[in-house]
Protein backbone atom coordinates (compact mmCIF):
# COMPACT_ATOMS: atom_id res chain seq x y z
CA UNK A 1 0.00 0.00 0.00
CA UNK A 2 1.55 3.42 -1.00
CA UNK A 3 2.19 5.58 1.44
CA UNK A 4 0.61 10.03 1.44
CA UNK A 5 2.28 11.54 4.22
CA UNK A 6 1.64 9.59 7.58
CA UNK A 7 -2.17 8.15 5.60
CA UNK A 8 -1.27 4.43 3.70
CA UNK A 9 -3.89 4.02 1.25
CA UNK A 10 -5.01 3.81 -2.53
CA UNK A 11 -4.02 6.57 -4.71
CA UNK A 12 -7.21 8.38 -5.56
CA UNK A 13 -5.59 10.03 -8.66
CA UNK A 14 -6.55 6.81 -10.34
CA UNK A 15 -9.16 5.90 -7.38
CA UNK A 16 -11.78 3.42 -9.56
CA UNK A 17 -15.03 3.35 -7.83
CA UNK A 18 -16.77 0.06 -7.69
CA UNK A 19 -20.55 1.23 -6.59
CA UNK A 20 -22.79 3.48 -7.21
CA UNK A 21 -26.05 4.48 -5.61
CA UNK A 22 -29.36 4.46 -7.94
CA UNK A 23 -29.68 8.07 -6.90
CA UNK A 24 -26.25 9.10 -8.71
CA UNK A 25 -27.47 7.08 -11.55
CA UNK A 26 -30.50 9.42 -11.81
CA UNK A 27 -28.19 12.38 -11.90
CA UNK A 28 -26.66 11.59 -15.08
CA UNK A 29 -30.17 11.86 -17.41
CA UNK A 30 -29.35 13.87 -20.19
CA UNK A 31 -28.07 13.06 -24.15
CA UNK A 32 -24.70 14.69 -23.26
CA UNK A 33 -24.48 12.68 -19.84
CA UNK A 34 -26.66 9.15 -20.02
CA UNK A 35 -26.20 6.66 -17.74
CA UNK A 36 -28.23 3.67 -17.53
CA UNK A 37 -28.11 0.42 -14.98
CA UNK A 38 -28.91 -3.11 -15.70
CA UNK A 39 -28.77 -6.41 -14.35
CA UNK A 40 -26.43 -5.56 -11.29
CA UNK A 41 -24.11 -2.68 -13.36
CA UNK A 42 -24.23 0.95 -14.37
CA UNK A 43 -23.14 1.86 -17.95
CA UNK A 44 -22.05 4.91 -19.38
CA UNK A 45 -23.95 5.45 -22.50
CA UNK A 46 -23.04 9.09 -23.47
CA UNK A 47 -20.11 7.99 -26.13
CA UNK A 48 -22.55 6.06 -27.85
CA UNK A 49 -25.08 9.15 -27.51
CA UNK A 50 -22.50 11.05 -29.13
CA UNK A 51 -21.95 8.87 -32.15
CA UNK A 52 -25.68 8.31 -33.02
CA UNK A 53 -26.71 12.41 -32.19
CA UNK A 54 -29.67 12.89 -33.98
CA UNK A 55 -30.72 8.88 -34.88
CA UNK A 56 -33.82 8.33 -34.41
CA UNK A 57 -33.19 4.99 -32.99
CA UNK A 58 -31.73 6.51 -29.70
CA UNK A 59 -34.63 8.27 -28.57
CA UNK A 60 -35.98 4.91 -26.43
CA UNK A 61 -32.39 5.20 -24.57
CA UNK A 62 -32.52 8.65 -23.88
CA UNK A 63 -36.04 8.68 -22.61
CA UNK A 64 -34.98 6.23 -20.25
CA UNK A 65 -31.55 8.09 -19.04
CA UNK A 66 -30.82 7.38 -15.18
CA UNK A 67 -33.08 5.10 -14.83
CA UNK A 68 -32.73 1.06 -14.55
CA UNK A 69 -33.50 -0.84 -17.60
CA UNK A 70 -32.93 -4.37 -16.34
CA UNK A 71 -36.64 -5.03 -17.44
CA UNK A 72 -35.66 -4.63 -20.94
CA UNK A 73 -33.49 -7.74 -20.46
CA UNK A 74 -33.33 -11.95 -19.82
CA UNK A 75 -31.21 -12.12 -16.81
CA UNK A 76 -30.46 -15.89 -18.16
CA UNK A 77 -28.78 -14.79 -21.38
CA UNK A 78 -27.99 -11.02 -20.53
CA UNK A 79 -29.80 -10.34 -23.87
CA UNK A 80 -32.80 -8.18 -25.16
CA UNK A 81 -35.93 -10.22 -24.25
CA UNK A 82 -37.55 -11.80 -26.82
CA UNK A 83 -41.20 -13.10 -28.39
CA UNK A 84 -42.48 -14.11 -31.22
CA UNK A 85 -43.06 -11.56 -33.54
CA UNK A 86 -47.05 -12.00 -34.57
CA UNK A 87 -46.04 -10.43 -38.39
CA UNK A 88 -43.41 -12.49 -39.74
CA UNK A 89 -43.92 -15.36 -36.72
CA UNK A 90 -40.17 -15.21 -36.07
CA UNK A 91 -38.39 -14.35 -32.53
CA UNK A 92 -37.41 -11.31 -31.98
CA UNK A 93 -36.28 -8.62 -29.73
CA UNK A 94 -39.06 -7.20 -27.67
CA UNK A 95 -38.73 -3.49 -27.71
CA UNK A 96 -41.34 -2.12 -26.06
CA UNK A 97 -40.59 1.64 -26.63
CA UNK A 98 -39.81 0.74 -30.16
CA UNK A 99 -37.02 -0.15 -31.82
CA UNK A 100 -33.45 1.27 -30.63
CA UNK A 101 -29.84 1.36 -31.79
CA UNK A 102 -28.63 -1.80 -32.73
CA UNK A 103 -32.07 -3.89 -32.70
CA UNK A 104 -32.66 -5.46 -36.55
CA UNK A 105 -35.52 -3.66 -37.98
CA UNK A 106 -38.92 -5.76 -38.13
CA UNK A 107 -38.31 -6.64 -41.83
CA UNK A 108 -35.30 -6.66 -44.20
CA UNK A 109 -33.90 -3.48 -45.12
CA UNK A 110 -31.33 -2.14 -47.89
CA UNK A 111 -30.67 0.53 -45.39
CA UNK A 112 -29.69 -1.44 -42.24
CA UNK A 113 -26.22 -1.48 -41.57
CA UNK A 114 -25.05 -4.39 -39.17
CA UNK A 115 -21.25 -3.80 -39.18
CA UNK A 116 -21.46 -1.96 -35.93
CA UNK A 117 -19.60 -5.09 -34.06
CA UNK A 118 -21.42 -5.89 -31.17
CA UNK A 119 -24.32 -4.15 -30.11
CA UNK A 120 -24.08 -1.61 -26.85
CA UNK A 121 -25.39 -4.10 -24.35
CA UNK A 122 -22.93 -6.50 -24.81
CA UNK A 123 -19.33 -6.90 -23.14
CA UNK A 124 -18.30 -4.27 -20.64
CA UNK A 125 -17.25 -1.35 -23.25
CA UNK A 126 -19.80 0.93 -21.60
CA UNK A 127 -19.16 -0.57 -18.12
CA UNK A 128 -18.13 2.22 -15.28
CA UNK A 129 -19.14 0.19 -12.22
CA UNK A 130 -21.51 -2.12 -10.40
CA UNK A 131 -25.14 -1.27 -8.93
CA UNK A 132 -25.65 -0.94 -5.26
CA UNK A 133 -28.60 -2.83 -4.52
CA UNK A 134 -28.62 -1.89 -0.81
CA UNK A 135 -27.84 1.53 0.56
CA UNK A 136 -27.77 3.10 3.54
CA UNK A 137 -26.60 6.78 5.04
CA UNK A 138 -23.87 7.38 7.38
CA UNK A 139 -23.11 10.89 9.18
CA UNK A 140 -19.35 11.70 8.81
CA UNK A 141 -18.33 13.85 11.37
CA UNK A 142 -15.02 16.27 11.43
CA UNK A 143 -14.21 16.60 15.08
CA UNK A 144 -10.86 19.63 13.53
CA UNK A 145 -13.95 21.68 12.31
CA UNK A 146 -17.34 20.13 13.86
CA UNK A 147 -18.74 19.84 10.03
CA UNK A 148 -20.99 17.41 9.79
CA UNK A 149 -22.17 15.81 6.33
CA UNK A 150 -24.56 12.37 5.69
CA UNK A 151 -23.79 11.06 2.77
CA UNK A 152 -25.85 7.58 1.22
CA UNK A 153 -22.83 4.87 0.47
CA UNK A 154 -23.36 1.43 -0.62
CA UNK A 155 -23.48 -1.30 1.71
CA UNK A 156 -21.01 -3.12 0.57
CA UNK A 157 -18.52 0.10 -0.12
CA UNK A 158 -15.41 0.28 1.43
CA UNK A 159 -14.15 2.85 3.51
CA UNK A 160 -11.75 4.01 1.21
CA UNK A 161 -14.54 4.33 -1.34
CA UNK A 162 -16.93 5.84 1.23
CA UNK A 163 -13.51 8.92 1.93
CA UNK A 164 -13.24 9.45 -1.75
CA UNK A 165 -17.17 10.27 -1.91
CA UNK A 166 -16.51 12.03 1.00
CA UNK A 167 -13.69 13.89 -0.59
CA UNK A 168 -16.05 16.85 -2.47
CA UNK A 169 -16.35 18.25 0.99
CA UNK A 170 -13.14 17.73 3.32
CA UNK A 171 -9.74 17.62 0.73
CA UNK A 172 -7.80 16.06 3.10
CA UNK A 173 -9.74 13.58 3.81
CA UNK A 174 -7.16 11.26 3.94
CA UNK A 175 -5.12 13.22 6.73
CA UNK A 176 -7.76 12.10 9.60
CA UNK A 177 -8.07 8.84 11.46
CA UNK A 178 -11.41 7.59 10.56
CA UNK A 179 -13.22 6.46 14.13
CA UNK A 180 -16.27 5.12 15.16
CA UNK A 181 -17.23 4.36 18.99
CA UNK A 182 -13.29 5.01 19.99
CA UNK A 183 -12.15 2.53 17.36
CA UNK A 184 -9.83 2.92 15.00
CA UNK A 185 -11.69 1.66 11.41
CA UNK A 186 -10.27 -0.68 8.52
CA UNK A 187 -10.41 1.27 5.66
CA UNK A 188 -10.19 -1.84 3.39
CA UNK A 189 -13.55 -3.06 5.23
CA UNK A 190 -17.18 -2.67 4.84
CA UNK A 191 -19.37 -0.44 7.16
CA UNK A 192 -20.77 -3.49 8.63
CA UNK A 193 -17.25 -5.93 8.30
CA UNK A 194 -16.31 -2.66 11.14
CA UNK A 195 -19.07 -3.16 13.40
CA UNK A 196 -20.88 -0.21 12.11
CA UNK A 197 -24.37 -2.63 11.67
CA UNK A 198 -27.02 -1.40 9.33
CA UNK A 199 -30.37 -1.15 11.86
CA UNK A 200 -32.81 -0.18 9.02
CA UNK A 201 -35.28 -3.35 8.82
CA UNK A 202 -34.92 -3.03 13.01
CA UNK A 203 -36.04 0.76 13.44
CA UNK A 204 -38.91 -0.30 10.34
CA UNK A 205 -40.17 -3.04 12.65
CA UNK A 206 -40.17 -0.86 15.41
CA UNK A 207 -42.07 2.00 13.54
CA UNK A 208 -39.05 4.30 14.59
CA UNK A 209 -37.36 7.23 11.95
CA UNK A 210 -34.07 5.58 11.42
CA UNK A 211 -33.09 8.88 9.90
CA UNK A 212 -32.64 10.19 13.62
CA UNK A 213 -30.53 7.35 14.36
CA UNK A 214 -27.64 7.38 11.29
CA UNK A 215 -24.55 6.07 12.45
CA UNK A 216 -21.76 8.56 12.90
CA UNK A 217 -18.00 8.21 11.89
CA UNK A 218 -15.53 10.86 13.64
CA UNK A 219 -12.59 11.69 11.72
CA UNK A 220 -9.21 13.19 13.84
CA UNK A 221 -6.65 14.85 12.10
CA UNK A 222 -3.28 13.60 11.78
CA UNK A 223 -2.14 17.25 11.06
CA UNK A 224 0.16 15.48 7.76
CA UNK A 225 -1.65 17.89 5.44
CA UNK A 226 -2.43 15.16 2.92
CA UNK A 227 -4.66 16.48 -0.16
CA UNK A 228 -6.06 14.24 -2.62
Amino acid sequence: MPSRGLVAGPDFEHFQRRYFTPAEVAQHNQPEDLWVSYLGYVYDLTPLAQKYKGDLLLKPIVEVAGQDISHWFDPKTRDIRKHIDPLTGSLRYRTPRGRFLHVPPQLPRSDWANDFGKPWWQGSHYEVGRLSAKTRNIRIINTLTSQEHTLEVGALESMWEILHRYLPYNAHAASYTWKYEGRNLNMDYTLEENGIQDEEEEFDYLNMDGTLHTPAVLLYFNDDLTEL
